[in-house]
């Protein structure tokens, strides 16, 4: 039986490769709304980031997602994806 392939994206912080499973999808939409996306299927061009909240303080710190969407990304929209991931942590 052949084993399937495991689909590896790039952490955006860490720059670790893990497998697509292991991380939070973060969803820039086609009409420019930033989102968390934790089923991997919305529409939009999505950038990767582990699910930690260390990794996630290092997103924020550095900007890495306003690189990785190529806009200016408010900081309400980090505090907002941040207090999703502390109550997904809690879970």
């Amino acid at each position: 039986m052949k084993q399937r392939k495991v689909p590896m994206r790039k952490c955006v912080a860490c720059h670790t490769m893990k497998g697509k499973k292991q991380l939070i999808r973060v969803v820039k939409s086609p009409d420019g709304e930033i989102l968390l996306d934790r089923t991997g299927k919305k529409n939009g061009r999505g950038a990767y980031i582990c699910d930690d909240l260390a990794c996630f303080d290092k997103a924020c710190k550095t900007k890495a997602l306003n690189r990785e969407f190529k806009m200016e990304i408010p900081i309400e929209i980090y505090e907002l994806i941040r207090k999703q991931l502390e109550e997904d942590s809690d879970r």
